[in-house]
Order: structure tokens, then sequence, then C-alpha cells
């Protein structure tokens, strides 16, 4: 049955999520990031700034393990918006060791081979619109942008460069590739 699950990463504002909901739309099972949903149950409790706090990272970690879970025995193609690794460069870029928690889900993922070796890497758009949940300058972003492909080379993923484009153009790009490695 061996899914192949296909990681969608980025800096912020680069378009991932309005591609997984054109991938969602054309049947594929996607998974939503996490970081935002933590971010607004955060807010939702009157904390205002839950990436200050450590357990921020071992609370996206979860979900995303949940979230992985919940459709671990579809088979076919699916499509993360982000993953462990992702939060791995949060991690760093907010200044927080590794946790435990973190530490064990990436061995879980290297050992189980959770996620295809190829990560589409969504370009930037030249922009950063703010949002509740993004509140990184364009500049600031383009320095995550680098931690995130750091983050992934060093562990071994291939990171396959998805250009600015509209939207259909880049949809395009990954189902170009994911059609021509089936």
């Amino acid at each position: 049955m061996n899914p192949k699950r296909y990681i969608l990463t980025g800096t912020p504002g680069c378009g991932k999520t309005a591609i997984l909901r054109a991938l969602e739309l054309a049947g594929y099972p996607v998974v939503e990031e996490a970081a935002t949903d933590i971010i607004a149950l955060g807010n939702a409790h009157g904390i205002f700034e839950p990436h200050t706090n450590p357990v921020f990272i071992d609370d996206i970690t979860n979900l995303q393990v949940h979230r992985q879970m919940r459709i671990a025995d579809v088979a076919g193609i699916q499509f993360y918006d982000r993953s462990p690794l992702c939060t791995y460069a949060l991690s760093v870029w907010l200044g927080f060791p590794i946790s435990t928690t973190l530490a064990d889900e990436l061995q879980r993922i290297k050992n189980e081979r959770i996620y295809q070796a190829q990560v589409f890497f969504i370009e930037n758009l030249g922009f950063c619109a703010p949002t509740d949940a993004r509140k990184i300058s364009f500049e600031d972003s383009l320095k995550f942008e680098k931690v995130h492909e750091e983050t992934y080379r060093s562990f071994g993923y291939e990171c396959l460069r998805i250009a600015p484009s509209d939207l259909a153009a880049r949809l395009e790009q990954i189902k170009r590739y994911i059609s021509a490695s089936d």
C-alpha cells in the first residue's frame, strides 16, 4: 500500500496553502500546516505570542504526527503543508534547543521513511503579506527560507524548486513531477 507523502515547504507567504487547496480540489489527500492552527488556538486562549514558549515546538510536532497518522493508511499520493523538518527549522529560527519530542519524531520519519526524499520547495513570491499568524517581514522571510532549505538538505532531502508563478503553473510543475515519478 505504500503511500507517497510529498512535503510542500518554503518561506511563510510563498503560496503553499493555495497550492495545497488546489491539490485537494484535484482529489489528493492533503494535510494542513500545524503551526498556524497552534497559534490560533493559543490566541483563542489569550496567549498572543505562543511562539515565545518552547512548548510551541512540541505542540506543532504533536499535531503534525496526529495529522500524519490520521491518513497513514490512505494509499496513493499525499501532500503535506510543512513537516517536522519545518518545525526543526522553526526551532532553529526561534533559538530553541531541539526538544526530545521533535528529535524523536525526526528519528521516526527517518527510520520509517515517512516522506518522499524529494520535497517541493515553493519559492517566495517577492513579498510576504502579514496575517494574524504571520508577522514576519519580507526580509526575515528570505532568511527563514534559507534556514528551511539548509535544514532539508542537511537531512538528505532533495529540494525541487517551484518557481514563482501563477497558481496554475505551479500546480502543473508539481503534477508533472509526480506523473514522471510514478
